[in-house]
């Protein structure tokens, strides 16, 4: 088995570390920056739409962060439940993973280009409040969602946490965002981000 997995710790990239390293899986992470890296010939053979991260799975090539999540987590779980075990929640999975790209994450880095990732003088502190605005509804589903449990699925964390959190945690760990008004998200912002796995995975260097 082989796997290697394209991009840099300081990027989407990261959602799939954290997956690998819950996985416990042996993984290459080969280093491809969103800056140049990814738009080298060699890389446009593995991803054509020049984004990281990548992976290749022995073969099989899949991009998006939380596809490849969702792939790992069903191919290599092997008992560690991050795949849930009944097809309905399987299915919930899914779906949240969607949502977290659909819902959450055009707001969320519609608050980070204009707090965080921008120079200083590109910086729009009303369109970063028009993130926050935005992302004031998905966030109010999550809440509900969570409602009465730990998790988006139950007891247990799974794929679904570890994708809407890889979105939203962004926001939550960088201090551009605050979840006071929502106790349910904040307490589960927590304990994700509490995960070993996670801390690996973010305190990689290549």
């Amino acid at each position: 088995m082989t796997i290697k997995l394209y991009g840099i710790p300081q990027s989407r990239a990261s959602r799939c570390l954290w997956m690998l390293e819950e996985l416990g899986v042996p993984y290459e992470n080969v280093p491809v920056s969103f800056i140049g890296d990814a738009q080298k010939p060699d890389y446009l053979k593995i991803n054509p739409n020049g984004r990281i991260p990548a992976l290749d799975d022995d073969g099989l090539v899949l991009f998006e962060s939380l596809a490849i999540n969702l792939h790992l987590a069903r191919k290599y779980d092997g008992g560690k439940g991050l795949w849930p075990k009944s097809a309905d929640d399987q299915s919930r999975a899914i779906q949240w993973s969607i949502w977290a790209m659909t819902e959450a994450e055009p707001p969320v880095m519609k608050v980070l280009m204009n707090r965080v990732f921008l120079p200083a003088p590109q910086r729009n502190e009303a369109e970063a409040k028009a993130g926050e605005a935005a992302i004031a509804k998905p966030v109010g589903v999550l809440e509900g969602a969570l409602r009465g449990r730990p998790h988006l699925l139950g007891d247990s964390f799974t794929v679904a946490d570890l994708n809407v959190h890889a979105v939203l945690g962004w926001a939550s760990s960088m201090g551009k965002m605050k979840f006071d008004a929502t106790p349910n998200v904040a307490g589960w912002l927590k304990r994700c981000s509490e995960r070993p796995a996670l801390a690996r995975a973010t305190g990689r260097r290549t």
